[in-house]
């Protein structure tokens, strides 16, 4: 699936890959997630895609994002919109998916190998159009969660499958609790909704 003189990119949804984790009841480690996809090839860029919400006292992403800024990561972010639904409930959107998928096109004649992390279906299209510029695409994320967390056209879709499940052992570490801030949503992945 992998070679070691191959070029690689990760491409990591965030909040997909947080909700597909917290599903199969572990979180990720990303220093060992890096370590783990240096090691099967020349990893050219790691890059982490994530909607930030501005102007809260306390955002349960921002150390993470501390961390990945001075961990070898490339941090894109942007503002999450904040908007009350038709129930009243306060709801939050923040979608990635443009920047990922330019970012991906754009590197695509510097790679050999793209690996991205997520199971939106929307992604199948930025797999296809990769693929026809001659990157072999790997999607990372699971079929064992409850519910599953990959869209079947985009795995269809893709060169080769990883099940995050099966990396578990790898980059794999036991969840958190939730600092209590008196804020119910747990963390990111719950309260950025996709647009």
């Amino acid at each position: 699936m992998f070679y070691r003189d191959e070029r690689l990119a990760l491409f990591i949804d965030g909040a997909n890959l947080h909700g597909a984790s917290k599903g199969l009841g572990f979180d990720i480690d990303y220093k060992l997630l890096r370590q783990e996809f240096a090691r099967r090839g020349r990893l050219v860029r790691a890059s982490y895609y994530t909607a930030i919400l501005e102007g809260e006292e306390y955002s349960p992403i921002r150390p993470l994002v501390d961390w990945l800024q001075y961990n070898g990561f490339t941090l894109v972010t942007k503002a999450a919109r904040e908007f009350i639904d038709g129930q009243g409930r306060r709801r939050v959107k923040g979608n990635m998916d443009i920047e990922l998928a330019v970012d991906a096109l754009t590197l695509a004649d510097r790679i050999d190998h793209a690996v991205i992390f997520s199971g939106d279906g929307d992604f199948r299209a930025l797999v296809e159009g990769l693929q026809r510029k001659g990157v072999r695409v790997s999607v990372c994320s699971s079929i064992r969660s409850s519910p599953p967390m990959i869209a079947d056209d985009l795995r269809r879709q893709a060169d080769n499958f990883i099940e995050l499940d099966e990396l578990r052992d790898v980059i794999g570490r036991e969840p958190r609790e939730p600092r209590d801030t008196g804020d119910t949503r747990a963390g990111l992945g719950t309260q950025i909704e996709e647009a």
